[in-house]
């Protein structure tokens, strides 16, 4: 029965089971409804209050079959109609709706995920910690805007909702992985600067990569990953620093900061099913998202793992490739997550970012300083570079693949202008890998500028005796200066950033 006493429909599965049906009244604990790009009304605005009434078993197996529960209201002063061309009736379809636990988990991912994964430096957590809170806290903010001026600009206003604001978690995390290439040899009005920049650039290469060139790429490995690692490279090898060996005794970790940093891997890999999803098209396309995320991740685990022993002295493991390379698998699958990838596939996949991820962070990063000059502090491109490339080139692979026999009536959501005859899956393809060329040339463009903004005097880095130290810019309590600390004075002239 529907608010007014008439017959109606159940508007909850777990209502369908119980026997619930709706009222037009307000609950606070409901779930935001409607178009996610429409008004963005908060959540405790809108929701149905659950009724029992006794329903007739063969009702109730129909509706479960249909698997599209929705409840008939009438239109009331009391009923919030989030789309404004709707008819007199409106239609709340719960399976459709946006939920807001897949930002909290992306939120979770941002600041406490991210945070704690660059806390490894033994003298460097408060700082790891608080610039990411920083960062992101104004990337959020600027995101809204820029985004929205490319996304959601109707009538003169941005209009924002839960897909803003997930979107804007999304930019943050690239501008916090671009933050951990240069970790601990800038200063914050550098960093701000550097967001400042990163943001504007991020919109303009997700707004050309995803409308212009209406690419595939759910999870970010071009957009977010491929972005922000390679961004973050060239801002280093311009603000390489020669003599940064005066730090070199503070850009180690210790037992408990090594803890620290997994608690963030732990974070980030609980959540990145949730991270690669959330933007995706609800039903089934969220489904394979998840479960390749998923598989791709364990795989990616078991890699780094096996791989670290092996290459590891006496068959031990390194607890930096523990940290960073289990995750590769989350990276590598963020394109071809929504696609038919399979589980096999996920599992492939995300063993070979491990197993290339681990690799990296043993041979490739000390090549990449001594012969490139890149000082990557958090091994980026081993982490997002390198497998966020690979999930570009996976998807490339799988869209190429893609054929109506294989999607049936899903090819719509997935590859809208293939279903519609527009593109042939071959032409996705090749726009796709035109996709990660045009991420590559943002990025190099984007952090050589950025490299040179950095390099004003006025923005005060740290001097090369100063690095990695969280006394130069925090109240440490109860530290005094000791042989692993070292001097922060200089000695001898340092070379700016």
């Amino acid at each position: 029965m529907t608010g007014d006493g008439e017959p109606g429909c159940c508007s909850d599965l777990r209502g369908q089971e119980k026997g619930w049906c709706c009222r037009r009244e307000t609950l606070r604990e409901a779930p935001l409804l409607g178009d996610s790009e429409g008004l963005g009304l908060a959540p405790h605005l809108l929701g149905v209050q659950m009724e029992q009434h006794a329903s007739h078993p063969n009702e109730k197996a129909k509706e479960e079959s249909n698997a599209v529960p929705l409840c008939r209201a009438k239109p009331s002063p009391s009923f919030i109609n989030l789309q404004a061309s709707s008819p007199p009736a409106t239609f709340l379809n719960i399976q459709r709706t946006k939920l807001p636990s897949g930002f909290q988990d992306v939120h979770v991912m941002v600041f406490v995920g991210f945070g704690f994964l660059m806390a490894f430096l033994q003298r460097y957590g408060f700082s790891s910690v608080g610039f990411t809170f920083l960062l992101a806290a104004f990337a959020l903010q600027w995101s809204t805007l820029i985004q929205g001026f490319f996304h959601s600009l109707h009538g003169g206003y941005i209009h924002v909702s839960v897909n803003s604001m997930i979107n804007a978690d999304f930019c943050a995390g690239a501008v916090l992985i671009s933050f951990g290439a240069i970790l601990g040899k800038t200063g914050p009005a550098q960093l701000l600067l550097m967001t400042v920049l990163e943001v504007a650039l991020f919109g303009i290469n997700e707004f050309v990569l995803l409308n212009l060139l209406q690419v595939k790429d759910a999870g970010g490995s071009m957009t977010i990953h491929t972005f922000g690692a390679y961004f973050g490279l060239v801002l280093s090898r311009v603000l390489y620093r020669p003599q940064l060996e005066k730090s070199k005794h503070r850009q180690c970790s210790v037992y408990h900061s090594d803890l620290f940093a997994m608690i963030g891997t732990i974070f980030l890999w609980i959540f990145w099913p949730s991270f690669n999803s959330a933007p995706t098209t609800l039903g089934d396309g969220q489904h394979r998202t998840a479960l390749n995320t998923y598989y791709s991740l364990s795989a990616s685990t078991l890699g780094t793992f096996a791989m670290s022993a092996l290459v590891g002295e006496r068959g031990r493991l390194d607890m930096v490739h523990i940290q960073n390379a289990a995750l590769a698998g989350g990276v590598v699958v963020g394109t071809a997550g929504e696609m038919m990838l399979t589980p096999f596939g996920a599992l492939a996949a995300g063993f070979l970012a491990g197993t290339v991820s681990t690799l990296g962070y043993k041979f490739f990063t000390p090549i990449l300083e001594a012969k490139f000059k890149v000082q990557d502090t958090c091994g980026v491109h081993n982490l997002h570079g390198i497998p966020g490339v690979l999930g570009a080139l996976l998807g490339v692979l799988v869209v190429g693949l893609a054929t109506h026999e294989a999607y049936g009536e899903g090819l719509g959501s997935v590859f809208p202008l293939i279903a519609k005859g527009q593109r042939t899956a071959m032409s996705q393809a090749m726009y796709q890998l035109f996709g990660l060329f045009v991420t590559l040339m943002f990025a190099s463009v984007g952090g050589a500028l950025g490299g040179l903004l950095l390099k004003l005097p006025c923005l005060g880095s740290p001097a090369d005796c100063q690095c990695y130290e969280d006394q130069v810019y925090w109240e440490v309590p109860g530290e005094h200066e000791d042989a692993a600390q070292g001097p922060l004075k200089a000695e001898e002239p340092d070379t700016q950033a």
